[in-house]
């Protein structure tokens, strides 16, 4: 028996860039996961991975990744799209420039 389908965010690396990026609902590419849209509906995620996939000359390696609906928009639920919503893992450069240095 399949699995139930989960929410998912379609999610990608900016082609120039490699910074992760999320499809939002107004079809642009985001780096922030929160303004991505969220997927609840199986053939409808399906759709928007296939639209996705069209945009080859502004990411690369698009997929969906499953998420869950948080307070301020699509949370991660594994721990590998916790780590690539935080951005590079090493410092000053990308989403965590402006992070407190510990």
């Amino acid at each position: 028996m399949p699995r139930p389908f989960t929410p998912k965010v379609v999610t990608a690396n900016a082609l120039l860039e490699g910074d992760v990026v999320y499809l939002t609902e107004d079809n642009r590419w985001s780096r922030r996961l929160g303004e991505a849209e969220l997927l609840e509906d199986e053939a409808h995620a399906d759709l928007r991975l296939i639209e996705a996939s069209r945009l080859q000359g502004k990411i690369v390696g698009a997929y969906l990744a499953d998420a869950r609906r948080g307070p301020d928009g699509p949370e991660p639920v594994h721990f590998r799209e916790t780590f690539r919503s935080r951005g590079p893992s090493n410092y000053p450069h990308g989403k965590q420039v402006d992070l407190p240095h510990r």
